[in-house]
């Protein structure tokens, strides 16, 4: 390790530094113990302020809460010793330790010495570890199937069916929008899921067993799409007792359908893959959705970002919400205050204290230093929103990461029924773990329009 003079003076100042922050305080067997950052601290500062003397048997370090000194030795290879009590109970490098490290390496004398260089070394932080119950986490995994299909029903019975006028007996909405749910969780295709089908039907899980190609003809109606977030709000509301903190954020599904167009410029023909964007709000907890939305594969996020709130608002209660900086805005820190709760939202680097107009506002300005004079706190409560990544890998790993629909209504249905599907799946695992106990009461409307096209699909 290379010491320059520019090196000894920026240990020098950061002694300094250190020393007017923290005052310089013995750190004994009584003493509450604040870990190795704060011994590297005082180090610095002894190293800075306090006179160290070399001797026959290595520095001398006057004690800072007595008139004695301390026996401090650094030897060529590993060893070290320091005859303070904080040394001789753990038997690691202490403040004195550190601070004649620091000095040696000031004075030119511990450029080469493993034992310098590995107390001046920045320790490594420790690595955080997650528990699982792994019972739990097994009973849910193996039941999983037969929770499913009763959570299914259980929410497409709140469903209000449509009113039947004449015509044609129609297949009951519910029975279809439950049908697509158990296709989507299959991952199977339209006719290999039949074997699904049949088998709720036996259980009587459906009043009609419906062939493929209907179930797959409802899942394209437009008037499903209001009907499906509805039912994703709902099936996140059991677990409104555990969720407190929340992160928006988007991700994309690929299609089977592509755009082709003859480039003149390199003349050749192009073809691009289409896709949907799926914008979703979750529980940092149990990774639980509260509220999505599915568009085209250019929408902007930032819109997004004040309906999720509310949406969400209207059955939990909110403590924090996570987002990337593509939500950085004035109105979306401001909803999240008005209900009560903290938004952490990073700045971009040419972001300032006022807004656009020059104009203060109090709350983004509290944001703009709280982000800039305390990093590392806000950066604590921003990493939450690592989560909504696992909930996106969660849904893509467990139910595909592509579509199979070919129009784009279907496209987004699908994409929904994905959704719903994983909103499932945690109230399941929510259930072995938790001890949850989901109840769907609220009736869910159909959204059908007097002649709405839902209502006319047959068999």
């Amino acid at each position: 390790m290379d010491y320059d003079n520019s090196s000894n003076n920026r240990i020098s100042q950061a002694g300094s530094a250190v020393l007017e922050l923290n005052p310089i305080t013995a750190l004994g067997p009584d003493d509450p113990d604040d870990g190795d950052t704060g011994r590297q601290q005082r180090g610095l500062a002894i190293a800075a302020v306090s006179k160290i003397t070399k001797c026959k048997l290595g520095y001398k370090v006057r004690s800072q809460s007595g008139n004695g000194t301390y026996l401090v030795s650094i030897g060529d290879g590993e060893e070290q010793f320091c005859s303070c009590p904080d040394f001789e109970l753990r038997q690691k490098p202490c403040k004195h330790i550190i601070a004649v490290a620091v000095f040696k390496a000031r004075e030119g004398e511990g450029e080469d010495n493993p034992a310098v260089i590995r107390v001046l070394e920045k320790p490594k932080p420790k690595r955080p570890t997650y528990s699982q119950d792994w019972s739990a986490y097994t009973a849910a995994q193996v039941h999983e199937g037969d929770y499913f299909v009763t959570l299914l029903r259980q929410l497409c019975d709140t469903i209000e069916e449509p009113a039947y006028d004449f015509g044609r007996p129609r297949l009951r909405l519910s029975d279809m929008i439950f049908g697509a749910g158990l296709k989507v969780y299959s991952t199977k295709s339209g006719r290999r899921a039949m074997s699904d089908l049949r088998r709720a039907y036996v259980d009587g899980l459906m009043a009609k067993l419906p062939s493929y190609a209907s179930v797959l003809r409802y899942l394209q109606e437009p008037e499903l799409t209001p009907l499906l977030v509805r039912m994703i709000e709902q099936s996140a509301v059991p677990l409104a007792a555990v969720e407190m903190d929340f992160a928006i954020d988007s991700t994309g599904f690929a299609t089977t359908t592509y755009d082709r167009w003859y480039d003149y410029k390199w003349g050749k023909e192009i073809t691009e893959a289409q896709w949907v964007k799926c914008h979703l709000s979750c529980g940092v907890t149990t990774n639980v959705v509260s509220a999505v939305e599915v568009t085209a594969g250019q929408s902007a996020d930032f819109p997004y970002w004040v309906p999720f709130v509310e949406t969400t608002a209207k059955s939990f209660p909110i403590r924090e919400v996570s987002g990337d900086k593509a939500y950085l805005g004035h109105d979306n820190l401001a909803v999240v205050d008005k209900i009560g709760g903290q938004a952490f939202v990073p700045f971009k680097v040419n972001s300032v204290a006022r807004n656009k107009h020059h104009r203060r506002d109090p709350l983004w300005e509290r944001m703009f230093h709280y982000y800039n004079f305390h990093r590392e706190e806000f950066l604590a409560h921003y990493h939450k929103r690592s989560n909504v990544e696992a909930t996106m890998h969660m849904i893509k790993a467990k139910f595909g990461a592509y579509v199979r629909a070919k129009t784009p209504e279907g496209q987004v249905n699908e994409a929904l029924v994905k959704v719903l599907a994983h909103n499932i799946v945690v109230l399941i695992s929510s259930i072995f773990e938790l001890g949850i106990e989901p109840v769907f009461n609220e009736a869910i409307a159909t959204f059908a329009t007097e002649k709405a096209t839902v209502a006319k699909v047959s068999e």
